[in-house]
């Protein structure tokens, strides 16, 4: 389950970041079609609509937020918009963010689904497969690339945040660990180094 969510009143104020939805109804649209972008993956589609074109984050807010939807159990992607919509709204942010992130996209993977079934045999689409799946690992690459450019900005030492960054990769990429020790190690590492940093 995810932590308690804040109330509406303790939401970050607009001036927490360069912009903020008007209302509810404009976060759940939004998350509906970042998610129907999705293809493959909506991680790159989030951070480009909520950081650079419609500018509710700033960079180092969508990493920290990033972060903690990845400590969160379940799709990360779908924590990070109940982040997100708990940010700007409270509770019921949340709940519209996470709305528009399931409800119609689930219905045209549905959709989608049946589709599939019935050509899955045929080589030309699993080659067209293969080539989104291509197309995908370079967004999340090229995403990947822009959120460590804000590392340059953390409180810790580049050569620090650097250093962890890529024991991650090697932990995961190269070592094949699992996903939670990784996080709970290195993570916490990060955290407690953060945190002495910054203590007064």
């Amino acid at each position: 389950m995810p932590p308690d969510l804040p109330h509406p009143a303790t939401a970050l104020p607009p001036s927490a970041s360069a912009a903020r939805p008007r209302s509810r109804t404009e976060l759940f649209v939004a998350f509906t079609l970042l998610a129907l972008q999705g293809f493959g993956g909506v991680l790159p589609i989030v951070q480009r609509e909520m950081v650079e074109r419609r500018r509710w984050m700033t960079q180092e807010e969508f990493v920290e937020e990033w972060a903690v939807a990845q400590t969160m159990p379940g799709p990360n992607v779908v924590n990070l918009s109940l982040v997100i919509g708990s940010r700007c709204f409270g509770l019921s942010g949340a709940l519209a963010a996470l709305a528009g992130m399931l409800l119609i996209p689930s219905l045209v993977v549905l959709a989608l689904a049946t589709v599939y079934g019935l050509f899955a045999s045929d080589p030309r689409v699993a080659g067209a497969l293969r080539g989104m799946a291509a197309v995908t690992a370079g967004m999340v690459v090229a995403t990947g690339v822009k959120l460590a450019a804000s590392l340059r900005r953390h409180p810790l030492p580049l050569g620090v945040t650097v250093t962890l960054a890529l024991l991650a990769i090697a932990a995961l990429a190269v070592l094949r660990l699992p996903m939670l020790p990784v996080l709970l190690v290195l993570g916490g590492t990060g955290c407690v180094l953060t945190y002495r940093k910054l203590k007064p």
